[in-house]
């Protein structure tokens, strides 16, 4: 089996779970919100929240008037997103294969959807990201924070990766991607130590 119908098969297992816990959005951090706020509102055009779950951040950023599009593997977070987001947009999809025209895009959201990543598929999945984002455009990403180690780990559902941040970056700076802020979040006792980027994709080819 490979990794995104591993992935896929243990979400739908979860779903329930998943719903309760990121069904809506008022649990969510209001440093992560504004994070996403501050790089994703701004941009006229398609933004696509990859890997969006339940839908709880796509219809945050359509509530501050992003034409924003949700897309997840899980038939069951897309069941739950159309359900409760009747108004919104949500498909069926693969982050790795982007039904989509090159450079139709202005932005994206990864957030905590590259977890499950091995290192090794990283590269192509940000090279697919760069494909449909315009230039300029903008890529948010979440993930664990792995301090020094990159390094698996026994997530709840499936085996996720804590990524050191500068090594993060450098992925994303040879897919392409030129980092504009970035944030660390400290374990607080409820969440593991957590990161973000936020990059725009650069004109030039990717070195």
């Amino acid at each position: 089996m490979n990794v995104s119908h591993q992935v896929r098969d243990a979400y739908s297992a979860n779903a329930e779970l998943y719903i309760g816990l990121f069904g809506t959005i008022v649990d969510r951090g209001t440093d992560d919100l504004a994070f996403i706020r501050r790089h994703l509102s701004i941009r006229p055009g398609v933004v696509l929240d990859l890997g969006c779950g339940p839908g709880h951040l796509t219809d945050y950023l359509r509530s501050l008037g992003v034409d924003a599009r949700g897309i997840d593997l899980v038939p069951e977070f897309i069941a739950y997103a159309k359900a409760a987001h009747p108004e919104g947009d949500y498909r069926l999809g693969s982050m790795a294969s982007l039904d989509v025209e090159d450079g139709s895009i202005a932005g994206i959201l990864a957030w905590f959807s590259l977890i499950h990543l091995p290192p090794a598929e990283v590269d192509v999945v940000l090279a697919e990201f760069r494909r449909v984002l315009r230039p300029g455009g903008a890529l948010v990403a979440g993930f664990f924070d792995g301090g020094d180690e990159l390094s698996a780990f026994d997530h709840k559902v499936v085996t996720a990766y804590r990524w050191p941040v500068d090594e993060f970056a450098g992925r994303l700076a040879r897919a392409g991607f030129a980092e504009v802020e970035r944030r660390l979040w400290p374990s607080d006792g409820t969440q593991r130590p957590h990161a973000a980027i936020a990059t725009v994709s650069s004109a030039a080819a990717p070195s």
